[in-house]
């Protein structure tokens, strides 16, 4: 607990200023009035004098409460005007005490009626301080007055030294531990009411705090909540749950939740279709399509809870709701996935069992021909049919290519040595065209761990397209280096780029829009599995290729090999 905790509440002075002004008011106009009454029965001779000081004291009193009653109204720090009205009350009871005879005087005990004042109203430090303003007052008004320093009015002593010295010292010492043990005792329950009222008050604040942080956990989950009482009428509706089903809390609330969501009707308690046989065989979890705007449907999924109290009585019931449409949609997609892979799997099952019959098909032609006495139509018609056949079969291998890619070998080996091997091998293919030159910039010795096989089946394709986009004469740039790929698993390391470009016409915008798309061809007899079969294999490197048209002409295209992650399977 902080010190500013105990500090005066400054809202509930005001309220016992005004009390301890009408109390002051009221007290002083009794006693004195009581004493001047009983003064002027008994002791006329000094009448003049008692009945002026006492109505100078009323007067000066009142005159005093007029002017706390305008510094409440204005000044602002109410703890140092409460300090000022109790010292100043202490002044006033000892003015009283001198104008009713001094040590003769019944008015000591007024100090302690202000002491309990300022116990009340600034707790025990303010009732120390009234306490030792009285007591040095008190003290001092006996003393002077014994030793005949004053002359309170009143008094009935010509030589007030007839008191023993003891008896003054005795009644002075009394006074003060009455004065001390009152401003302790007053301030106890005071300090305690305080305490209790800062404890109070932090309890609330906590109470206030978690109250809130409920309401905005409620309100911020994305997941709908509705809470029952025991008779089904919605006692919770959150923002969630308005917006899941487009209705407003205030147009729930009070409501049985079957009126407003009809479909819940047989999953509650007091749903007319509810066996009344509880919610405890119910599943953990129930999925129901709701209607929503047009012909859309929203699945939703739900789960019912008994609502109880610390005794174990059910009260209602809560449900939690979660829009899983997006699910849905998704277990759709995945569905159809799955059947485009089976349905795959069957054409490339199909493929391969075609190449057979294609094969002894092709076989058969070619004995025929040899066989058959020399005509010229139907040796180009057999030409005509193994060259078709040869088309059907570079088509089926392609596609077993695409559909089912060889499962990759890493190991490690020099790039750019491959490159070269590579070109020297499509050079004597016969797909070389003559006029083609070959520049190389290659960055150092490039070790990398990949597949050598399938990178040869990347470069072979690429070689081939390059070829056929500059049929009579062409420049084929082929680079290599290293680069940062931002889509590294490892911050720092380097990937491996190949470029691969030439100066043909470059690819057209439709072209360049669907590069890597299957069966898309510009080439009169391509089967559009090239550059698919490509980025096929290079994604199954742990790599992407990107292609475009260069600035300078002709089209690019870039290969960027990762490191493969841990788990690929590497050559022993």
């Amino acid at each position: 607990m902080v010190d500013s905790d105990l500090k005066i509440p400054q809202e509930e002075l005001p309220g016992r200023l005004q009390t301890l002004m009408f109390l002051r008011v009221l007290f002083v106009s009794l006693l004195l009035g009581a004493s001047i009454f009983i003064q002027v029965k008994e002791t006329r001779t000094y009448f003049g004098d008692i009945q002026t000081s006492h109505y100078l004291l009323i007067a000066f009193i009142y005159f005093l409460t007029f002017i706390y009653v305008i510094l409440l109204k204005t000044i602002k720090n109410l703890s140092k005007l409460a300090y000022s009205q109790l010292l100043v009350d202490t002044f006033f009871i000892t003015a009283i005490i001198y104008s009713t005879g001094g040590v003769e005087s019944i008015f000591s005990f007024l100090y302690i009626l202000t002491i309990i004042n300022g116990s009340i109203i600034l707790y025990r430090k303010g009732g120390m301080i009234i306490a030792s303003s009285s007591s040095i007052l008190y003290g001092l008004l006996l003393d002077l007055h014994y030793y005949n320093v004053i002359h309170p009015f009143g008094s009935m002593l010509i030589y007030p030294a007839e008191y023993h010295r003891l008896y003054i010292f005795y009644m002075i010492v009394v006074n003060i531990a009455a004065f001390y043990l009152v401003a302790f005792l007053s301030s106890y329950p005071s300090e305690q009411a305080r305490k209790s009222r800062v404890e109070l008050k932090a309890k609330e604040d906590d109470i206030i705090k978690l109250e809130a942080l409920n309401e905005w956990i409620i309100r911020s989950i994305t997941s709908g909540l509705i809470t029952l009482d025991g008779q089904g009428r919605v006692i919770l509706f959150n923002p969630a749950a308005e917006e899941m089903f487009g209705i407003k809390t205030s147009q729930t609330i009070g409501r049985r939740v079957v009126d407003i969501l009809p479909f819940l009707a047989d999953y509650t308690e007091n749903g007319p279709g509810s066996s009344g046989q509880g919610i405890k065989d119910m599943p953990g979890f129930i999925d129901l399509p709701y209607p929503g705007e047009g012909d859309e449907r929203i699945f939703i999924r739900f789960s019912v809870s008994p609502l109880r109290i610390p005794e174990g009585d059910q009260k209602g019931q809560i449900l939690f709701l979660q829009d899983i449409t997006a699910m849905k949609r998704i277990e759709e997609e995945m569905k159809k996935v799955e059947g485009l892979a089976l349905i795959g799997e069957l054409a490339a099952g199909i493929a391969h069992e075609i190449r057979n019959p294609m094969a002894s098909i092709s076989g058969s032609i070619q004995m025929l021909k040899e066989s058959s006495e020399k005509d010229d139509i139907n040796g180009r018609l057999m030409d005509i049919i193994l060259r078709e056949i040869n088309r059907l079969n570079h088509l089926v291998n392609d596609f077993l290519l695409f559909a089912r890619p060889k499962p990759a070998n890493f190991h490690e080996f020099d790039l750019n040595q491959l490159i070269i091997d590579s070109l020297e091998l499509f050079k004597n293919s016969g797909k070389w065209n003559e006029n083609m030159q070959v520049e190389t910039n290659f960055h150092g010795t490039m070790n990398l761990q990949s597949d050598p096989e399938q990178i040869k089946q990347v470069l072979w394709n690429i070689f081939l397209n390059a070829s056929d986009a500059m049929p009579d004469e062409g420049l084929l740039l082929i680079g290599t280096d290293m680069e940062d790929s931002q889509d590294l698993p490892e911050p720092g390391k380097k990937a491996t780029k190949i470029t691969i470009r030439d100066n043909g016409e470059g690819f057209s915008k439709k072209a360049l829009s669907q590069l890597f798309t299957p069966f898309f061809t510009t080439k009169q007899g391509g089967s559009g599995l090239g550059l698919a079969i490509v980025k096929r294999i290079v994604e199954d490197l742990n790599g992407e290729i990107h292609g475009r048209n260069h600035p300078d002409g002709g089209a690019e295209i870039t290969i960027l090999l990762r490191q493969p992650p841990s788990g690929f399977p590497k050559e022993t």
